[in-house]
């Protein structure tokens, strides 16, 4: 259980900022740009969520993933070291139930003729804005992974992996199950 009773600790006006394991690092680390991604990418779907008062099953989906992404925070704020206890990780479960949920919406849609632009309801764009925000945060981490000394549980980043198709999908389900997608037309300002 996470206890807050105050807001401003002034320790991180050294430009510095704690990992879950108390090892402080520059604000600027590639592991605090991961989960501070990560926390990006939850915003956005907390926005997105503003515009689903219709559709309470993919907003039901909405609510697993953000407690989901804060459970990915977690995993990334402290490092995986041999010998040291375990904290809380990534399940392959979480990745499977998003694989479950991708299909759920996808079985609905209209097959794709063209890539889709983001827009067309406000819930898609700010599912699209979302998706692109989490396709930074897996090309971070990513990144940190393969980096020695600084490893990225699979699961995790095969969850965000997972996000961004489900983000895509689930952006498709707001424009009328695709069919008020906004489609790409090659080369039609030229």
């Amino acid at each position: 259980m996470v206890v807050l009773n105050r807001i401003y600790t002034r320790t991180g006006d050294d430009g510095t900022t704690a990992l879950g394991s108390g090892e402080r690092r520059p604000k600027y680390d590639l592991r605090i740009s991961a989960y501070g991604t990560v926390d990006e990418t939850n915003a956005a779907i907390g926005v997105a969520r503003l515009h689903l008062a219709q559709a309470r099953e993919l907003d039901a989906m909405l609510g697993l993933i953000q407690n989901d992404l804060f459970d990915l925070g977690a995993d990334l704020a402290v490092p995986q070291r041999e010998g040291k206890a375990e904290r809380l990780r990534m399940l392959s479960s979480q990745v499977e139930r998003l694989e479950r949920d991708i299909d759920t919406l996808n079985a609905h849609l209209a097959p794709l003729t063209s890539f889709v632009l983001p827009g067309g309801t406000p819930a898609a764009a700010y599912l699209h804005l979302a998706r692109t925000i989490c396709r930074r945060a897996e090309r971070i981490m990513v990144e940190l992974g393969a980096r020695p000394d600084e490893p990225v549980s699979e699961p995790a980043v095969h969850y965000m992996n997972r996000l961004s198709d489900f983000l895509f999908v689930a952006s498709r389900s707001m424009n009328d199950n695709g069919a008020g997608d906004v489609l790409w037309v090659p080369g039609q300002n030229r």
